[in-house]
């Protein structure tokens, strides 16, 4: 048995939240309520969802924003994911941890290093998502020249390769590779999870795809259409490829955004109000601009069909609705083949809470996820762990 519940839990969708490190996908939007990041935002929405039984906390890694001429906008606000996930594992109880690495900017070394570290603390909750990195200047701050796009993949693969072997390796070892010389290799202590944490990786590209579906357990991925049968084939594509080309079964997740309220009409208005009357339209534009240079993913023309979901939520696939309505996508992303989700909110409190008392009793009556038994601890909305005495 694994403590980790994105390989033990039974529920047929997985859920989590995504970027509660920074602003998320909030950056993009100049509403005055959307997310104010600060520690106590990231421990209250990480507690909220371990007591609802969901399976991931993500942090997305962010060293430099986007706009050159703005080095203080919002878009580069984020705290280090790996002491930010350190202290979230330490605060939950059964939550998946993830960390998320950009190889260019830390040795493969160091990584199993602090990633066994953080497994430890978590008693075996965490995952590793590894980036090769797409933002030419936050790279160019470590001295780390964005390469090639294929290049990327080739140094991500060893670096990827050299961190699992640091987990696995009883012994000291040599490598010298195309991009890492290692003399008497060692890591101590060992992950607690056997092999070592899972993977999850995030390729849209034809070449990131084929590493996504040979080096990760979790493939993470964008959903361009809302057409059923779009999306049946996208995800299909990522199974088919880990299978007949690797040998592999992976899991396939992607990010949401959520508007959930009353009425469609409600969450249709202020979809409208703070992903178009108030985008931050320089955001958008670099945002895009970026992508669209360095990705190698998307095209350009793609992206600018799709501006308003880089503003709602950094082109994640639009949870927008009744709790209902919500309910029903997320019942046609996991009959399409989708694994897990994680969910971003321009009010992270506001739309969890409105989530979990609205929409997760629709899922488990959907058979989509199980109910889940209150854990035996609680904890106020000031940090304080709170005892729940036992009843009689």
């Amino acid at each position: 048995m694994t403590n980790n519940p994105i390989i033990s839990s039974p529920n047929k969708l997985k859920l989590g939240i995504f970027c509660t490190n920074g602003r998320g996908t909030a950056q993009h939007t100049l509403v005055p309520e959307a997310n104010q990041q600060d520690w106590s935002l990231s421990l209250l929405t990480a507690r909220a969802v371990d007591e609802a039984g969901y399976e991931a906390v993500v942090p997305f890694a962010r060293w430099k924003g986007y706009l050159k001429d703005n080095p203080d906008h919002v878009s580069g606000y984020a705290l280090d994911p790996f002491t930010w996930a350190a202290g979230i594992a330490q605060a939950t109880r059964q939550v998946g941890i993830f960390v998320t690495s950009h190889a260019a900017s830390m040795h493969p070394i160091l990584a199993a290093k602090q990633t066994a570290t953080i497994d430890h603390i978590s008693n075996g909750r965490l995952t590793l998502n590894v980036v090769g990195g797409w933002n030419r200047p936050e790279l160019e701050m470590f001295g780390a020249p964005l390469r090639e796009h294929s290049q990327r993949y080739e140094h991500l693969a060893e670096w990827l390769g050299l961190v699992k072997r640091l987990w696995r390796s009883p012994d000291e070892f040599d490598h010298h590779g195309d991009f890492f010389d290692v003399v008497g290799g060692f890591s101590l202590p060992k992950p607690v999870q056997a092999g070592g944490p899972p993977i999850m990786n995030a390729g849209t590209s034809d070449r990131g795809r084929q590493f996504a579906c040979e080096h990760a357990d979790v493939c993470f991925i964008g959903l361009p259409s809302e057409d059923p049968k779009d999306v049946r084939e996208g995800i299909a594509s990522y199974k088919r490829i880990a299978r007949e080309t690797f040998g592999r079964d992976v899991q396939v997740w992607a990010h949401t955004f959520v508007v959930q309220r009353d009425t469609q009409q409600e969450a249709d208005d202020y979809l409208e109000h703070y992903a178009v009357r108030h985008q931050d339209r320089r955001s958008v534009d670099a945002l895009i601009e970026k992508t669209a240079q360095e990705s190698n993913g998307l095209p350009r023309e793609v992206l600018e069909r799709v501006r308003d979901r880089f503003a709602a939520g950094a082109g994640g696939f639009p949870l927008v609705g009744t709790a209902e309505h919500i309910a029903a996508k997320l019942e046609m992303l996991s009959a399409a083949g989708l694994d897990g989700v994680l969910f971003t909110w321009v009010d992270y409190l506001d739309g969890i809470d409105r989530f979990n008392r609205q929409v997760l009793p629709l899922l488990e009556q959907a058979g989509l996820r199980e109910p889940f038994p209150p854990l035996a601890n609680r904890w106020d909305r000031h940090g304080a762990q709170a005892a729940v005495l036992p009843c009689g």
